[in-house]
């Protein structure tokens, strides 16, 4: 049976719209805390920075309630229909003028939802810039790069690029070493002496699937992926636990790889350039 609202007195049914707009603000006040908390572990920040989401919604919800009082008397009607269409156009002023920060605020709400990349992950974005993830805000991402300067990029620009992210699933990381020697040389000594070097450091990792391991697939591959005008160019795959573990093994595995050519005689060619000056020309004629 129908509620007759008109039978209820006006105080009444004031009290009463008030009373549910004081509990709607509080679960939404509840919502609002619960995601920002369980965002401020994600994002390692003070969820007290996003106050401000908790009292503009009360705001909101409160201000709602009060119009449909005064809309609701009509010796006030004219009036609430006037104060709401100022607020109507105050608002669409504001939201035009604040576009872009408003962007970047959903593009934030959207990268702690759906987690493309977190704190501490190790990504790299469109332009070739790389680094580690500092700090999350509503408003921008900081990321670290190697050089220990901070990259500061909108959350509406960086949501829209393509991220290569290192950290998330798996972190192993396969670096592809380079390797030039000369013609003359011993392919398959310069693979065992890469492929032992490789082995023997301590950030090396057996990064074989099982699959791999079955078939005899070495824990070093090793390619010949060209040649160059003066050298036969190799290529050699191999496996460490994370991005940063890779550089340390990459440098200490160049150095130790061009020592062992330098003892067991395999060379590592430089261009070579045959010069012949026009007076050494036959003449014709």
């Amino acid at each position: 049976m129908p509620v007759d609202l008109t039978s209820i007195p006006r105080p009444v049914l004031y009290a009463v719209i008030l009373l549910i707009a004081f509990l709607l603000t509080l679960w939404v006040r509840r919502i609002i805390h619960r995601f920002v908390s369980d965002s401020s572990l994600f994002l390692k920040v003070d969820a007290t920075k996003y106050s401000f989401i908790k009292n503009a919604a009360s705001l909101i919800i409160f201000s709602l309630a009060v119009f449909v009082i005064i809309y609701s008397i009509p010796e006030f009607r004219t009036l609430g229909t006037t104060l709401l269409a100022s607020a109507g156009i105050a608002t669409a002023v504001l939201a035009f003028a604040s576009q872009a920060a408003l962007s970047n605020i959903v593009s934030g709400v959207f990268i702690v939802i759906f987690k493309p990349f977190r704190v501490d992950d190790l990504i790299r974005i469109e332009g070739d810039k790389a680094g580690v993830v500092e700090d999350i805000t509503l408003r921008h991402t900081v990321i670290r790069d190697f050089q220990n300067q901070r990259i500061i990029i909108p959350n509406s620009v960086i949501s829209s690029q393509t991220i290569v992210n290192s950290h998330i699933e798996d972190q192993r990381f396969k670096r592809q070493i380079f390797f030039g020697i000369s013609y003359d040389s011993n392919i398959d000594k310069a693979f065992k002496i890469i492929t032992e070097e490789a082995e023997n450091h301590p950030y090396f990792l057996d990064g074989r699937t099982d699959e791999e391991k079955e078939s005899g697939w070495p824990k070093v591959k090793c390619r010949v992926i060209g040649f160059g005008d003066s050298s036969v160019n190799l290529r050699a795959d191999v496996w460490s636990n994370s991005p940063e573990e890779s550089w340390e093994l990459f440098c200490d595995i160049n150095k130790s790889v061009k020592e062992r050519f330098d003892k067991e005689g395999i060379e590592i060619p430089f261009p070579y350039r045959t010069v012949v000056y026009k007076k050494d020309l036959p003449k014709n004629g």
